[in-house]
């Protein structure tokens, strides 16, 4: 189960990647600062999912919820703060989708790290302490 809520959580990794990576490659990249940002982003999220989904190792699932986790607070602090002098809207294309994938993510593996770093008990070790 573990190994599977990984391997999803690399294809959000990637998912989002690939946001970032057409959006650089359809206009993102004309914007100063925030386009090459934009491709870093979506290098390192791609090399993050395999790298997840090769290595299956805690500090894998903890680089990547990280990079989920930035990713999101990057679009809000564009949106209500501004960054590199640059204002986005959540109404931007593949905001929202880009939020989605995201969250759903970093939860996951956040979820997956917590389970890892308290030791996953089988049930019947649950039962017989009872």
């Amino acid at each position: 189960m573990i190994t599977l809520a990984m391997l999803i959580g690399a294809a959000l990794v990637a998912a989002a990647s690939a946001i970032h990576l057409h959006l650089w490659a359809t206009g993102y990249r004309a914007i100063p600062t925030i386009g090459p940002l934009f491709l870093v982003q979506g290098i390192v999220g791609s090399t993050l999912a395999v790298v997840l989904a090769a290595s299956r190792r805690l500090f894998a699932v903890i680089a990547a919820a990280g990079f989920m986790v930035a990713t999101i607070g990057g679009l809000l602090l564009s949106v209500y703060v501004g960054l590199f002098g640059f204002m986005d809207s959540l109404a931007a294309p593949f905001a929202g989708l880009s939020l989605a994938v995201e969250g759903v993510g970093a939860l996951m593996l956040a979820t997956v790290g917590v389970v890892l770093l308290v030791g996953h008990r089988p049930l019947d070790s649950v039962e017989d302490r009872a």
